[in-house]
């Protein structure tokens, strides 16, 4: 495999995550790979990171942990700040899975999205863990 400037937030217990994992390992690609559970990005990190989506930093957010609710994170008035605030504490809250590579920047789920972010040529198909098969179109990010 090659190491590639690939870095991926992962969660190992969420399918999306672990079959965004394969999908760049498929590719022949390594990514390095950041347990956000265990290591969580600081505020700075999450700020970049969602500029280089392209998103708000709202769109980060995982709207279907319990803590979401209980913590009023709905609330569209609630700032940046707040937000970042509740993630810090709550790293559960930010989604996943989060592929940063030299083609961009994307929350990746469905897990085909990651396609676009792999600086490689078309892949053959795959097979998820559900058994949904992924056809590579060979369009990537900055790429015709």
């Amino acid at each position: 495999m090659t190491t590639a400037e690939i870095t991926l937030f992962h969660n190992p217990r969420c399918s999306n995550s672990r079959n965004v994992l394969a999908l760049i390992r498929h590719a022949g690609l390594e990514p390095r790979i950041v347990e956000y559970l265990q290591t969580p990005p600081s505020r700075e990190q999450l700020r970049a990171l969602a500029a280089a989506t392209g998103e708000p930093l709202r769109a980060l957010l995982r709207d279907k942990e319990a803590v979401f609710a209980e913590l009023g994170l709905a609330d569209a008035s609630l700032s940046d700040d707040a937000l970042l605030d509740a993630v810090e504490q709550h790293p559960v809250l930010l989604n996943r899975p989060l592929v940063v590579s030299p083609l961009g920047t994307a929350l990746c789920r469905p897990p085909e999205r990651v396609l676009a972010l792999l600086p490689v040529g078309p892949l053959p198909p795959f097979t998820l863990e559900n058994g949904q098969v992924v056809m590579d179109s060979g369009q990537r990010r900055g790429r015709g």
